[in-house]
């Protein structure tokens, strides 16, 4: 057994399979082996330097990953014919990520927040609530086909893939809320109109039972018909009518929620309140998990490839 050393050099260009379920919060470790062919290790072995066994020239720099560190080992092959010596050392690479919060996450985060706008317009904007949220709606389209023609396609979800199509949703979900107070507010004039008729004719009933009541006597004078008095007991039941229902009245309490709507008379204002409210918070919310969840995840659930 003995142990050579290798004189020359050997230039490679190498790919890394990639696994981009974390994209563009992924880290990749790439793993480059050397293995003898034909040597067996009674012939030849492969051995790591023991000072500075993988040197990295000073001006390398990669436009999207930055090599954060490498670990070498040995991964000596025994077979039928042999064992063979081999050599390994793994490359953990991290993804630049400033370029994709600039280029994907603010713009959809804006468009998210433009899409809101449509909650502060007048419900009887109907052109401009409509070309809001049609406006926002595709360009959000257009820039999720654009992400996603720059990337090959995968059988799996990508990290990217759940935030552009929350993005879409809460945009797809803005419009949807639009049709939503555009039908409360037909309804609600449906309705108003639908009292004001039933209190004209009330007033129009009321105008001719008042004509009835009068009766002409035979010298031309009009007589009618006097509320007759009531009586005690009468007083006393109506006092207890009236203490009940005060007491009803009392008795029913509002929550905040409650009093707080009641102060929009209509249902398509108080949609509108409810959707101002409710579209940050959950969007809040979703930030909240997105970002815990990939970005403190554990290196240990990091994907690793081999070329």
């Amino acid at each position: 057994m003995c142990s050579l050393p290798l004189f020359g050099r050997i230039s490679l260009t190498l790919s890394c399979p990639m696994d981009l379920k974390l994209y563009p919060l992924d880290k990749q470790t790439c793993s480059l082996k050397m293995a003898s062919y034909a040597w067996k290790t009674d012939d030849l072995i492969f051995v790591w330097k023991e000072d500075d066994p993988v040197q990295i020239d000073d001006g390398l720099h990669l436009p999207r990953f930055t090599l954060e560190k490498f670990q070498t080992a040995y991964c000596n092959s025994k077979t039928n014919t042999g064992e063979y010596s081999c050599l390994t050392v793994d490359l953990l690479f991290k993804r630049e990520f400033s370029y994709y919060l600039i280029q994907i996450y603010v713009p959809c985060c804006m468009l998210v927040i433009v899409s809101w706008v449509s909650f502060w317009l007048d419900q009887n904007a109907v052109p401009a609530r409509v070309s809001l949220g049609v406006t926002t709606l595709l360009t959000m389209a257009t820039q999720t086909s654009g992400i996603n023609a720059a990337l090959p396609p995968v059988s799996y979800t990508k990290a990217i893939d759940v935030w552009t199509g929350v993005c879409l949703m809460f945009v797809f979900g803005a419009m949807l809320e639009f049709a939503l107070v555009n039908y409360a507010s037909r309804s609600d004039m449906h309705r108003e109109t639908l009292k004001r008729g039933r209190r004209q004719q009330m007033e129009l009933d009321h105008q001719t039972a008042l004509g009835e009541l009068g009766d002409h006597t035979d010298d031309g004078q009009t007589a009618y018909a006097m509320k007759p008095l009531m009586h005690r007991g009468e007083r006393r039941f109506d006092k207890g009518a009236r203490h009940c229902e005060i007491h009803m009245q009392v008795g029913k309490k509002q929550g905040c929620c409650q009093s707080w709507l009641s102060k929009f008379p209509t249902r398509s204002k108080r949609i509108d309140v409810i959707a101002r409210i409710t579209f940050p918070l959950v969007f809040a919310f979703f930030n909240l998990v997105y970002w815990s969840t990939y970005i403190f995840q554990d290196d240990d659930d990091r994907p690793k490839a081999s070329p």
